[in-house]
């Protein structure tokens, strides 16, 4: 099993399916490297030599931000927005939805399951 960036990536998957295993690597970004080593797409990665897996994880670690590095960054600009008070921060610190969606109805996601309120018959 290759191990990249911290993940072990699965070795009868083709490369570019197996690097999406890895945080913070998307379809374009795992084409992209692929291209960049000039590794075929039809390859799987347990036809993957030692030298090629080596290529990949410099590229990776040189110019991606990947798995803990980036949720460490996403939390602190979160915590940021909370910290200065803003808008966006507000939403943050109250579990609502950020991004200007309604409230009224639907956002479960954010606000978690339907609390019953006490006392209240149609």
């Amino acid at each position: 099993m290759a191990r990249i960036a911290g993940v072990n990536i699965p070795t009868n998957k083709r490369v570019v399916i197996a690097l999406q295993y890895i945080h913070g690597i998307g379809p374009r970004l795992a084409r992209d490297i692929v291209t960049g080593v000039n590794i075929p797409d039809e390859r799987r990665v347990s036809e993957l030599t030692d030298a090629e897996l080596l290529q990949i994880r410099e590229m990776i670690d040189r110019e991606y931000q990947v798995e803990g590095d980036l949720r460490r960054e996403r939390s602190m600009n979160i915590k940021r927005l909370m910290d200065l008070g803003c808008y966006r921060g507000l939403r943050h610190r109250r579990s609502l939805p950020v991004r200007g969606q309604r409230t009224h109805t639907n956002a479960r996601t954010r606000k978690g399951p339907a609390k019953p309120i006490a006392g209240k018959k149609k």
